[in-house]
């Protein structure tokens, strides 16, 4: 029997409208452990992701016997198409495979590249100050060569057991036919028109007569449908060269803020498999992306920090939990921002960072009773040397997650994304936005003579929160997990998995639990909901609390004795299906 996931928003907030076009991000909820509305729940297979159209995409391949990878290319290219503003063919993803014939983890870099033409001072004045972030954003100069249709071409040549060409028939019936303007979107498009509004073909599209798009107005992209046809019919290739190539280039070289992406830069695009980065919690293995994601590594050391100390007994209400979760975040993310960055250009002390030995050294830093005053990168065990000075570059929220577990057991975990919201705001010819990814690199490039491991260099891949993860437990995945939301990111899966294997909630409460996010001292909370009812504990323990919107995207598939269970982000109006 099929059932499908009809969310509700948080307790006490307005039941969600079941169609796909009504879902935007709550103004409140009440709750820290959400009694949000039961997973979804299938015996055989399950997807879920960021909008219902997209997941009834993913659901017809697997009802029809494709495989995750094959239902994921389905859900990516309607994805492109109705929430052009967090990922799609211009942009870039990092996916983790699970494979139930061998047990074993993959992981694929499909992350956009610096153009060969890109120098370390790309971002600063002639004076060498750094550029404002929207400066630097708003242009062709931001855009890196896009992986994600290379990253779909490899995802199916090695796991796809579906027709290639017919992956795509859903995305190319909604763009020539229409769909109806999601409410989140035209929200979204409104807050954004000014810049929208810098490039001619992106406001043509987004502003119609020079007004947003309304909620429910239909919305066709005949130039995106040629372009899913031309890599129905030839594969990555026809985006990588020949007309749709030369349209990137064009729209990058003609924007108001010229780039760099040249078409070598696309023909000489590769996706790249790299280690799977996976560390012990709890009798299981978390496993996620190495870099140049800092993904994987920094929920692992957060994990392994937390590692030992009861937080399952303090429980979700308690401000001593949320001091060891937030120091411990603290802590991993000044080692992030001191040694993580892309390693084919930055040695990466990537099996110090998650030594047991080291972590546990760390974790003694969390045995106070109040928060850490300051905090400073660590030094890991290296099996090599280098001097490295703290990053900080900015990395603003957009960005999607697809979870998918199919019937022959395997599963998949992809980050998707073009950066900031609408990207680059420069539309291709081909019916698509392309990233600002480059904007994730530090714009100084170095302090006091130290080099900043995460600088702009020729065909470097800017460092990434993306954090697909998947959870196993005696070598078989029990939880598939990710989630948009800038730096922020990491913070959103490390919680998730806390609430399901610490505090024992289903996925969907563990997804929909209100969030409290802190990276660099400051402890974030979900304004509206009941997290702010820990403003005046973690006040006393030291914190600034600031409580703010916190919109996560998280997707999350459980696997237990019992089938699978899906969780569906409420702050957003993606939904789960299984069978």
């Amino acid at each position: 029997m099929r059932i499908a996931l009809t969310l509700s928003f948080l307790l006490a907030l307005p039941a969600y409208a079941q169609t796909a076009t009504e879902a935007v991000a709550p103004e409140g909820a009440t709750g820290l452990a959400t009694e949000a509305t039961a997973p979804v729940t299938s015996d055989t297979w399950m997807v879920a992701a960021a909008n219902p159209l997209a997941v009834e995409a993913g659901a017809d391949v697997l009802r029809a016997g494709g495989s995750a990878a094959d239902a994921m290319i389905a859900v990516q290219a309607v994805l492109g198409l109705v929430e052009p503003q967090s990922s799609g063919l211009g942009g870039g993803a990092f996916l983790v495979w699970y494979d139930a014939a061998s047990g074993e983890i993959t992981t694929l870099d499909g992350r956009e590249t610096a153009p060969m033409a890109a120098t370390p001072t790309l971002f600063q004045d002639e004076t060498g100050a750094p550029l404002g972030f929207f400066d630097a954003v708003v242009g062709g100069l931001s855009v890196g060569t896009p992986g994600t249709p290379m990253l779909l071409e490899e995802a199916h040549r090695r796991w796809g057991t579906a027709n290639w060409s017919g992956l795509f028939d859903a995305a190319i019936t909604l763009a020539d036919e229409g769909f109806p303007t999601s409410l989140r979107l035209a929200k979204l498009v409104t807050e954004d028109a000014e810049r929208l509004a810098t490039s001619d073909a992106t406001a043509a599209y987004f502003l119609p007569n020079g007004q947003p798009l309304q909620k429910g107005e239909t919305l066709r992209n005949p130039a995106y449908a040629d372009t899913l046809r031309a890599m129905a019919a030839d594969g990555a290739a026809a985006f990588y060269s020949g007309e749709i190539a030369e349209g990137i280039v064009a729209a990058v070289r003609d924007a108001a803020l010229p780039g760099l992406l040249s078409l070598d830069d696309l023909s000489a695009y590769q996706v790249k498999e790299r280690d799977a980065v996976c560390a012990p919690y709890r009798g299981a293995e978390v496993c996620g992306m190495g870099p140049p994601s800092s993904g994987g590594l920094t929920v692992g050391q957060i994990l392994g920090m937390l590692e030992p100390y009861d937080i399952a007994a303090m429980g979700p209400d308690s401000a001593e939990a949320w001091r060891l979760i937030g120091d411990a975040s603290r802590l991993a993310f000044a080692d992030r921002g001191r040694y993580m960055a892309d390693s084919d250009f930055v040695p990466v002390p990537t099996a110090g960072l998650l030594n047991p030995a080291y972590l546990a050294e760390r974790a003694t830093l969390l045995q106070g009773d109040d928060s850490l005053p300051e905090v400073s990168a660590g030094t890991p065990p290296w099996d090599h040397a280098m001097l490295l000075a703290d990053d900080r570059s900015i990395e603003l929220p957009s960005t999607s997650q697809i979870s998918i577990v199919d019937a022959a057991g395997n599963a998949l975990s992809m980050t998707t994304t073009i950066e900031n919201g609408f990207g680059s705001r420069v539309m291709a010819p081909g019916g698509f936005l392309l990233n600002n990814e480059l904007t994730d690199f530090s714009f100084a490039t170095q302090d006091d003579g130290v080099p900043i491991a995460n600088r702009v260099e020729p065909g470097k891949r800017p460092r990434s929160s993306m954090a697909p993860t998947i959870v196993l437990r005696d070598g078989a995945p029990i939880l598939v997990v990710g989630s948009p939301g800038g730096s922020r990111i990491i913070g959103y899966v490390a919680k998730t998995i806390v609430a399901y294997m610490d505090w024992g909630m289903d996925v969907q409460a563990a997804v929909a639990m209100p969030h409290l996010v802190n990276r660099f001292g400051t402890y974030d909370v979900e304004a509206g909901t009941s997290a702010e009812d820990l403003t005046e504990p973690l006040t006393a323990l030291g914190y600034e609390v600031n409580a703010r919107d916190l919109n996560s995207g998280l997707h999350a598939i459980a696997l237990d004795e019992n089938g699978l269970s899906g969780g569906a982000d409420p702050r957003r109006e993606g939904i789960a299906i299984g069978e």
